[in-house]
């Protein structure tokens, strides 16, 4: 199952006609109250590394390994999820990308630009307003400082946000909106995401995240309506860092290099004449071998990187060279050195562990 599915089949369990091709691949909603629960950085081999350390998610039904889109992070991911659609029609193609005709600008999609319109930037139809206009109570429970962002406007928009910093308060808002039926609750969390960042996956900070995120879990099943169904999943996995490269240091791979975007293991790369893209191509695939697979803009678009077919005004964000890690090593912005170097876990790339995540039904 493809991430992107993950919506229309949930909102097609509440017989949505529009969807109804979507309905036999989770069912029909028992009770007319689903609970999407993201957990960011959640990845499917945790399932198998970790099982004693989350009984409560083990207790659940396994709907096998989900694969996310490219990038496998967490702007991309959550685009995917929330929209239905793959990069190419949601435009959301990584952490960082340089803003067209901006004179180099870098967008943060996390962060966000207040001179970048959201709905424009992120024009496809989000399945909180699809949910909203078929009569579905929607609402989105997550940490106070999301609500109102341009990355919540862009990928989140139709949603009654519902802010919460604790983990009791987020039990008992999503409690509080099943109330009413039908209703659909998107949860998130991103403790253990930080964790992996931070201290590496499999470290104890990391398992004593992924420990309350079971107890969360266990909360949520004895306090929800019955009934409920808990959809749990994740928009990415992660590795722990091996080699370090910085760009431009002892290597030739800042050459003609104007603006570094991405993420350490999924770059992209704007060049100083992009009509050299290839050259350039050339030169990173020498440097850098089979460490990585290289890209020119055209090369990443035929082959449907991000999805095909790829629009103009989308196209425009892409780098002229996209570098995608396959070993665990990552690439390091010279300008970001000191907070990219410091960080254990990554993700981004297109091996298994990072673009893998699970899906797990607990019915209340």
């Amino acid at each position: 199952m493809k991430l992107s599915e993950i919506a229309p089949a949930i909102f097609g369990s509440f017989g949505i006609s529009a969807l109804s091709k979507y309905e036999s691949r989770l069912g029909v909603s028992p009770n007319g109250r689903e609970v999407l629960f993201l957990v960011d950085g959640f990845g499917a081999h945790a399932m198998d590394d970790y099982a004693d350390v989350m009984p409560n998610i083990m207790a659940g039904k396994s709907f096998g390994d989900v694969t996310t889109s490219f990038p496998s992070t967490t702007s991309t991911s959550l685009a995917t999820l929330l929209t239905g659609s793959m990069p190419n029609e949601h435009g959301m193609l990584g952490y960082t990308v340089r803003v067209p005709n901006s004179d180099g600008r870098v967008l943060n999609a996390l962060k966000w630009d207040e001179r970048v319109d959201p709905e424009i930037w992120q024009p496809k139809e989000t399945f909180f307003e699809i949910g909203a206009r078929n009569g579905i109570n929607v609402s989105h429970v997550a940490a106070k400082r999301y609500e109102g962002t341009g990355f919540t406007r862009a990928v989140f928009r139709g949603a009654k946000y519902r802010g919460a910093n604790l983990y009791p308060d987020l039990v008992s808002e999503t409690a509080l909106a099943l109330n009413q039926t039908p209703s659909f609750v998107y949860l998130y969390v991103n403790d253990l995401d930080v964790a992996g960042h931070v201290a590496g996956y499999g470290s104890e900070k990391w398992l004593e995240a992924l420990r309350m995120i079971d107890n969360l879990v266990g909360q949520l099943h004895n306090k929800l309506p019955k009934g409920t169904r808990i959809w749990i999943t994740g928009d990415h996995g992660m590795l722990n860092v091996g080699e370090k490269i910085v760009i431009g240091r002892d290597n030739l791979l800042a050459t003609e290099v104007s603006t570094i975007a991405g993420e350490p293991r999924a770059r992209h790369i704007y060049l100083a004449r992009p009509e050299i893209n290839a050259e350039i191509a050339d030169l990173w695939r020498s440097e850098i071998g089979s460490m990585a697979e290289i890209y020119t803009k055209d090369e990443a678009i035929n082959v449907g990187l991000f999805g095909k077919p790829m629009p103009n005004n989308f196209a425009e964000r892409i780098g002229d060279l996209i570098a995608i890690v396959k070993s665990d090593a990552i690439l390091i912005d010279p300008a970001r050195e000191k907070l990219e170097s410091a960080m254990i876990g990554h993700h981004g790339g297109l091996t298994q562990v990072e673009t893998n995540v699970p899906l797990q039904l607990l019915v209340v």
